[in-house]
């Protein structure tokens, strides 16, 4: 497992995440992962859940290896409430 370091600038007005790092095997992986949770698998908060539209919008970054008992998902999210 892996830490990786998410991010938008699609989506920048208030009561919208930033960024945030998430614990995934692969980049495509993290990239799917919703700071909010699974957003992604909810069609009907495409767009309206405070990220960008769309994951081929997420910028990934490897930070490091994961320690060996951390869950894949959410570890810490950005918020910037308005």
């Amino acid at each position: 497992m892996k830490l990786w370091l998410i991010s938008q600038d699609e989506n920048t007005t208030w009561d919208t995440y930033d960024s945030a790092v998430v614990a995934a095997e692969t980049e495509d992986e993290a990239r799917r992962i919703h700071p909010a949770g699974d957003y992604w698998n909810r069609p009907e908060y495409e767009g309206l859940n405070g990220w960008c539209k769309f994951p081929e919008q997420v910028e990934v970054k490897l930070l490091g290896e994961a320690a060996p008992d951390i869950e894949p998902g959410i570890v810490l999210a950005s918020f910037n409430a308005g």
